[in-house]
């Protein structure tokens, strides 16, 4: 386009084309303005929103109340079976065995002065007739000496003299007579001995015995210092129990001026069950202690342990050298609460269920230790409610409800008495 030629004049738009435009600017403004009305008035006619309030979930347990009462106590230890009585038993004579009870084997049983067996009599026998003639020969020498002193005596009274002491004995025969009555004892002595001796070739069970071990046979040739059999009573044996030096103060040993001893029950599940049982008590206290754990040593007896009584006919027989277990009934707490062991937490603490159904973690004072249960004096009161379920993370104050109270909503419980 050339310099010097004019463009053409512009012209202004007409009223009709400024509507439109003013239009599109308006429009936008107004949708704004009606959604924030909307907006408000929604605002002000719609629902509320209301908070919930927070729900504290229950732990469900069970729960028992706490009774006191006066409770026996038990302590149950273990224990070994061991004889009252043993003897190895010898014979008192030499001699060649000729005969034997067929009873005389492990396991046998004898009642006292039974005989066991018979050694060779013969040698004895002829000492025992040699001896008898001996003491007729010296009892005539000693009758005969009599005569004699007689006769001294007459003519010592007819000579009519007066002697010393020592002449008078001599004339009257004094010192032989003493003779021939001393020779007379011995003699009867040594006839006493012989026949005794004869007796003794029937060995005896010397009490009511049961046969541990027997080592002769028919023909062994023996002597004193031979060992024939070892014998254990069978009247009773003995139960060799340690226990802890803490349980003594509940347990009666029969000793120092006190009663009979502390019941006992004796218990071998393996041989008798686990229901059967036999009775016995506390014997005594040994003086020494258990050399391992240091515990004292009670001694237990349990009377006709292989049941040879007829009244105790059904009863189980107690052996030799079982361990069996020892249940020994102590002295009573007047007032105490009975609590499982596996209910008593951290050693001495319970779990307590108070009255807002709220977990307490209490400790409490414990008298007496069982096997099973422990005896609670203190910290706890008669009517709360003790925690019976186990809960994997107990913290104090947690809510809780009773299994029977599930329906009554969150919290729900049985409230304890006060």
């Amino acid at each position: 386009m050339c310099p010097d030629q004019q463009q053409p004049p512009q012209t202004e738009p007409s009223p009709h084309n400024r509507r439109p435009a003013l239009l599109r600017l308006l429009l936008p403004t107004v949708v704004v303005i009606f959604a924030v009305a909307v907006a408000a008035w929604q605002l002000q006619t719609g629902p509320e929103a209301k908070p919930r309030p927070k729900v504290r979930n229950a732990t469900i347990v069970d729960v028992r109340p706490v009774t006191f009462d006066r409770q026996a106590t038990t302590i149950s230890v273990m224990g070994t079976v061991i004889p009252q009585r043993e003897v190895m038993l010898k014979p008192q004579v030499s001699g060649k065995i000729i005969s034997m009870s067929d009873k005389l084997i492990p396991g046998g049983r004898f009642a006292k002065d039974e005989p066991l067996l018979s050694i060779d009599p013969s040698d004895y026998r002829l000492a025992v007739r040699q001896l008898v003639s001996e003491v007729a020969r010296v009892e005539a020498d000693w009758q005969i000496e009599l005569g004699q002193q007689r006769v001294a005596r007459k003519e010592y009274e007819l000579l009519g003299e007066t002697v010393s002491a020592e002449e008078q004995a001599l004339m009257l025969r004094e010192p032989q007579l003493a003779n021939i009555k001393a020779v007379l004892d011995a003699t009867q002595a040594r006839l006493e001995q012989a026949r005794l001796d004869l007796e003794r070739t029937v060995v005896k069970a010397p009490f009511n015995a049961v046969v541990i071990s027997r080592e002769i046979n028919l023909g062994t040739s023996v002597s004193p210092s031979t060992t024939l059999a070892t014998l254990v009573g069978s009247d009773s044996y003995w139960v060799e129990a340690p226990v802890p030096a803490s349980m003594l103060q509940w347990i009666s040993t029969g000793q120092a001026g006190r009663a009979d001893g502390s019941q006992v029950r004796i218990f071998d599940s393996a041989a008798w069950g686990a229901k059967r049982f036999r009775s016995g008590r506390v014997l005594g206290l040994t003086a020494m202690v258990e050399e391992q754990g240091r515990m004292a040593k009670l001694l237990i007896e349990i009377p006709d342990p292989l049941a040879l009584r007829a009244e105790a006919r059904e009863q189980p027989e107690l052996l030799l050298g079982s361990y069996v277990q020892v249940e020994i009934e102590g002295a009573s707490v007047p007032q105490a609460a009975l609590v499982e062991r596996d209910l008593i937490r951290d050693g001495n603490h319970v779990w307590i269920m108070d009255n807002q159904n709220t977990l307490e973690i209490r400790p409490v004072e414990i008298a007496f230790r069982g096997q099973e249960y422990v005896l609670v004096t203190g910290g706890v009161r008669a009517g709360e409610l003790l925690v019976t379920s186990n809960l994997p993370s107990p913290v104090q104050g947690m809510s809780l409800r009773t299994r029977g109270a599930e329906d009554s909503g969150p919290g729900a419980g049985v409230q304890a008495k006060p």
